[in-house]
C-alpha cells in the first residue's frame, strides 16, 4: 500500500454515500483505512454499502442525514461520532441537479438545487469544523474538509444554470472557509470533477443528445469511475498538510 495514501487512524463523514461519487469515496476510503459514517437519506441503500465495506474488511456505520436540515446533520454527526469516534475528516459530496432552460425551471426547482448543493455543503463543512475545533484540531493540524464542486461551476453547461451557479458558489465558499480556519487546524479544499456517468446523469448519457456531449469532449470519453481516488485520498490524508484553500479539476481534459 502506498503509504502516502493512507488513512488508517482517521473517521470520515461522507454524504450522498447512497449512490454515485459518494459511494465510491466510500469505499475507497475504506479500503485505505479510514473508518466512514455513510451520510445519505436513503437508509437502505447506506446499510446495503456498509455491509459491502464491512465484507471487505471495513469499518462503516450508516447514518440518515438531511443535507438541507440543519438538526438531522447534527443528529449525523452526533451517531457517527457515537459509533466510530470523533470526525477528523469531511468529504462534503451531497448534491443534485434540475436540467433545464431558465426560463421554464420552477422557483421550487432553482431552490431544491441551491438548498442541497450550496446551503447542505455549508452546514455539513461548518458541523464538521466546529466538531474538529471541539475535539483538537488546532494542535493536531488533522482536520480535513474536501468539497465537491464540478467542472460546472468553472464553465458554462447548457441549461444548467442553477447547478452551475450552485457549484460555482461551493467553489468560493471552499476558498473562502479555508481562509477563515486556516489556523485553526482545518484545511479546506475543493475538488471539481468532470463527467463520470453517475444515476445523476446516466439517462442524459444514454440520449442522443448526451453521446454528442461526450463526442464533443478531447478524448470523447467519460471519466473512468476511478479517477477521482488518488486525488480524495491525497487531501483527506496527512500528506495533505500544508494544502488548503485549493480548487482541483480533474475531468480528463473535458475542459481544454
Amino acid at each position: 500500500m502506498n503509504t502516502l495514501l493512507d488513512l488508517t487512524g482517521r473517521t470520515a463523514l461522507i454524504t450522498g454515500a447512497s449512490s454515485g461519487l459518494g459511494r465510491r469515496f466510500a469505499k475507497v476510503m475504506a479500503a485505505r483505512g479510514a473508518k466512514v459514517a455513510l451520510a445519505a437519506r436513503r437508509a437502505d441503500r447506506l446499510e446495503s454499502l456498509a455491509a459491502e465495506v464491512a465484507a471487505a474488511g471495513g469499518v462503516a456505520t450508516a447514518v440518515t442525514m438531511d443535507v438541507t436540515d440543519e438538526a438531522s446533520i447534527i443528529a449525523g454527526f452526533d451517531a457517527a461520532e457515537a459509533s466510530l469516534g470523533p470526525i477528523d475528516t469531511v468529504i462534503a459530496n451531497a448534491g443534485m441537479n434540475h436540467e433545464g432552460l431558465s426560463v421554464e425551471i420552477t422557483a421550487a426547482a432553482f431552490d431544491e438545487v441551491m438548498a442541497i448543493n450550496v446551503r447542505g455543503v455549508f452546514l455539513t463543512a461548518r458541523e464538521g469544523a466546529r466538531r474538529m475545533f471541539a475535539g483538537g484540531a488546532k494542535d493536531s493540524k488533522r482536520g480535513r474538509i474536501v468539497l465537491i464542486s464540478s467542472i460546472a461551476g468553472q464553465r458554462v453547461q447548457p441549461a444548467l444554470t442553477a447547478y452551475c451557479a450552485s457549484k460555482a458558489a461551493v467553489l468560493m465558499m471552499g476558498k473562502s472557509l479555508a481562509r477563515e480556519w486556516v489556523n485553526r487546524g482545518v484545511n479546506v479544499n475543493i475538488v471539481c470533477p468532470g463527467y463520470i456517468e453517475t444515476e445523476l446523469n446516466d439517462d442524459w448519457f444514454a440520449s442522443e443528445g448526451g453521446r454528442k456531449h461526450i463526442a464533443g469532449f478531447p478524448r470523447r470519453r467519460l471519466m473512468a469511475e476511478d479517477g477521482l481516488d488518488a486525488m480524495i485520498l491525497y487531501l483527506s490524508s496527512d500528506a495533505a498538510s500544508a494544502v488548503t484553500g485549493s480548487v482541483f479539476t480533474l475531468d480528463d481534459g473535458q475542459t481544454l
